[in-house]
């Protein structure tokens, strides 16, 4: 698997282009935080087949790029848990109003928790995990020991949970419940910062 972060939008939101090997080269976005032309200039350099528009949760920074992706590869799927269609569907609870846009857009796959899809080689599996927003979850890749947090986990901190429709508890309760179990060694692409794992935030996250 092959995992390229090219931060994107007005803080930098992690965006990962991820694709299953050099052979097949079946791929997926995850959390486009704004449009840049230079990643769909990198997705046609390598030849990749974007099948999916992957998004963690429904905050501005991790969605206004949709819409300019989906313009370049329009067969690619936009997927969010179904508690995060509120979110996606009104600028003023996706705050997207804040950075000086009204970005308002439904998903074309809505999905539950532990539902799965398999893209190319890689089959991802989708855990909920509500406290940064409603309908928050993570991307987890069993074969590869690779999770896409978004805002759910960072290193060493966690998402904020001062937005509307944010619960500390519910999110300390997400990664108790959802994240730890994982093993130790399971890579961790969050939303923001650097990358981290498992058995490292367990010992040392002082948030959770």
């Amino acid at each position: 698997m092959k995992v390229y972060n090219i931060p994107t939008g007005a803080i930098g939101t992690n965006t990962y282009l991820v694709y299953d090997n050099d052979e097949s080269k079946t791929g997926f976005l995850v959390d486009p935080g704004d449009y840049n032309p230079g990643i769909s200039e990198k997705i046609r350099e390598l030849g990749i087949d974007v099948k999916y528009i992957m998004l963690t949760h429904g905050h501005a920074d991790h969605i206004m790029g949709v819409k300019g992706f989906k313009a370049d590869f329009p067969e690619a799927k936009v997927v969010a848990h179904s508690k995060e269609r509120e979110m996606l569907t009104d600028h003023s609870f996706n705050m997207s109003t804040q950075f000086g846009n009204t970005t308002e857009f439904d998903a074309d796959i809505y999905v539950e928790d532990e539902d799965e899809i398999k893209v190319g080689d890689l089959d991802m599996k989708f855990l909920f995990t509500p406290g940064h927003s409603p309908g928050g979850m993570c991307i987890y890749i069993p074969e590869e020991n690779t999770l896409f947090s978004g805002d759910t986990l960072f290193q060493c901190s966690i998402g904020r949970t001062d937005f509307p429709g944010c619960s500390f508890d519910a999110l300390k309760t997400s990664i108790h419940e959802k994240l730890w179990p994982l093993p130790d060694e399971t890579s961790v692409f969050p939303g923001h910062m650097g990358p981290t794992n498992i058995g490292f935030e367990r010992k040392n996250n002082p948030f959770v």
